[in-house]
């Protein structure tokens, strides 16, 4: 946690006030089959926090009431809670649009049989972490093996027709810096990643996103240890643009920790700043049904500065 201690201090980042809802990013635990050293949140197999039945039922209760049409699943590995495909199932009934951020070899899991037949049959879109098209580059950053897991992967949603014309399937990758840099160009990197994949591997998918790393949990202790947080902040800071300062994520998304509280971002959630909501000190899900959250103040800190540095980072890749 010793690099979350500086981004929790004063800061004159810009005053950002939320917009109307449109995603519910909801964290199901932190529970995940690998353990990569970008990893905002931490995960990895050892950890046990897992949302339970009661907090589902309370996100599902939450869409009806407020209206949201996009639920963005995360964790962890958001597929290895064991109510994942039933809060899938029951927010596919509401017509709501649901997104799986899937490490890939999640897939290949004993206990995860018939899962990439489930994400299609119910037209989840799946956004899938590929930091490289380059097989060591993948397995320094996710792990030995991961790349080739990562590819069986997305042959297998392929084969369903995951990235493939008008199937309907959307299928995305996200790529992530080595180390404290900013992302390349989104465009060109795609057209790198389609044709090295294509190429190698017969593999389609509709989009890349770009995405900063966040210099907070495990990331951010790396940065430490290495001397570099410092210098990356002020990267950050230096190549703040005021552009992407309305497009950033936090304005129409609410996130959702494992135990039902609400945070502003998924970052804000890692760094425990609740987002603020009438006085009450930590939000929860079940205190703000039904409630307009439009004009509310987000709470900002330092670690804003990687969303709006550069072409911007989102959970939907450049803002720019």
């Amino acid at each position: 946690m010793l690099a979350t201690l500086p981004l929790l201090e004063a800061t004159d980042f810009p005053v950002l006030n939320r917009s109307h809802l449109e995603t519910l990013q909801v964290n199901l635990g932190y529970l995940c089959n690998q353990q990569c050293l970008h990893c905002h949140v931490n995960a990895g197999p050892k950890r046990t926090e897992i949302m339970d039945r009661e907090t589902v039922e309370q996100v599902l209760a939450f869409i009806d009431a407020s209206g949201v049409k996009t639920l963005d699943l995360t964790g962890g590995a958001p597929e290895m809670n064991p109510h994942f495909r039933y809060l899938v199932r029951e927010a596919r009934k509401r017509g709501v649009h649901v997104m799986d951020r899937c490490n890939l070899t999640v897939l290949a899991l004993e206990d995860q049989t018939g899962l990439a037949q489930f994400l299609a049959e119910q037209q989840v879109e799946v956004i899938a972490s590929m930091p490289c098209y380059l097989e060591d580059n993948v397995n320094q950053q996710r792990g030995k093996g991961v790349f080739d897991e990562s590819i069986a992967g997305l042959q297998q949603l392929n084969q369903l027709g995951y990235g493939q014309g008008d199937s309907g399937l959307q299928l995305n990758l996200v790529y992530n810096p080595q180390g404290p840099v900013l992302p390349p160009a989104q465009e060109s990197l795609e057209a790198d990643y389609k044709k090295v994949l294509g190429d190698n591997f017969g593999i389609v998918f509709n989009h890349l996103y770009t995405l900063a790393n966040m210099p907070i949990q495990r990331f951010g202790s790396t940065l430490i240890s290495k001397g570099q947080f410092e210098d990356y902040m002020k990267l950050l800071r230096e190549s703040y643009s005021e552009a992407n300062k309305d497009g950033v994520m936090c304005r129409s998304l609410l996130s959702v920790d494992w135990q039902g509280y609400l945070y502003d971002c998924d970052f804000n959630q890692q760094l425990g700043l609740p987002m603020t909501v009438d006085g009450i000190a930590r939000p929860h899900l079940s205190e703000i049904m039904g409630r307009d959250l439009q004009g509310l103040p987000i709470v900002v800190k330092d670690h804003c500065y990687g969303c709006t540095a550069g072409q911007g980072s989102s959970c939907g890749g450049t803002l720019s």
